[in-house]
């Protein structure tokens, strides 16, 4: 195998279909909160695991789920990542894990529908989101990779996080709207 063929991006959907284990060392999970009301505060999981079955020529046949370490919250700030995972937020130590399994796929050319159930606290609450394909690829040691990028906008009291402290200048120290941002590489299993 040559660096060429890792270069050549396969772009039949088709080609696609199996089954995946979700490469978390190239894959983020990741968040956006609004602070203060000023600014933004983004931060990922560092330790979560997930599968995929990816059916292209039948969508409604695929499916995805995740498990997310809720202790893994990291945001670069240490003692903010202690209070997030504390029970004013995740309570992470009665609440392990988060997950999301999926109940309904849906696609069109390159863009791929996603709803499931988001349990966060003890809590199902379902989320839909947007994926774009964006791109399959062997890599230099004959796996197929598959990429897929993805956002969608939750409120976190649909959860039960409810924690906020209110400013002097009005508003509130964080945002109930946040922001979740996936970046995901697959590896089709042999």
């Amino acid at each position: 195998m040559t660096t060429a063929d890792f270069d050549a991006p396969t772009t039949a959907l088709d080609d696609i279909s199996g089954d995946y284990t979700i490469d978390t060392s190239h894959s983020r999970l990741g968040f956006t909160a609004r602070h203060a009301m000023v600014t933004k505060v983004r931060g990922q999981f560092s330790d979560w695991s997930g599968t995929a079955h990816v059916d292209a020529a039948n969508p409604a046949a695929s499916k995805v789920e995740l498990s997310i370490k809720t202790a893994s919250i990291d945001t670069g700030s240490p003692d903010r990542d202690g209070h997030l995972a504390s029970a004013d937020f995740f309570d992470a130590e009665t609440n392990p894990e988060i997950t999301f399994v999926s109940t309904q796929v849906s696609r069109s050319g390159d863009d791929w529908t996603i709803t499931g159930d988001l349990t966060i606290k003890g809590v199902a609450k379902p989320v839909t989101i947007e994926f774009e394909h964006t791109g399959s690829a062997r890599d230099p040691f004959g796996n197929l990779r598959i990429g897929f990028e993805g956002s969608t906008t939750i409120n976190r009291k649909d959860w039960g996080l409810t924690w906020n402290a209110a400013l002097e200048t009005g508003g509130v120290l964080v945002s109930e709207k946040i922001k979740l941002d996936l970046d995901v590489s697959a590896i089709r299993n042999a």
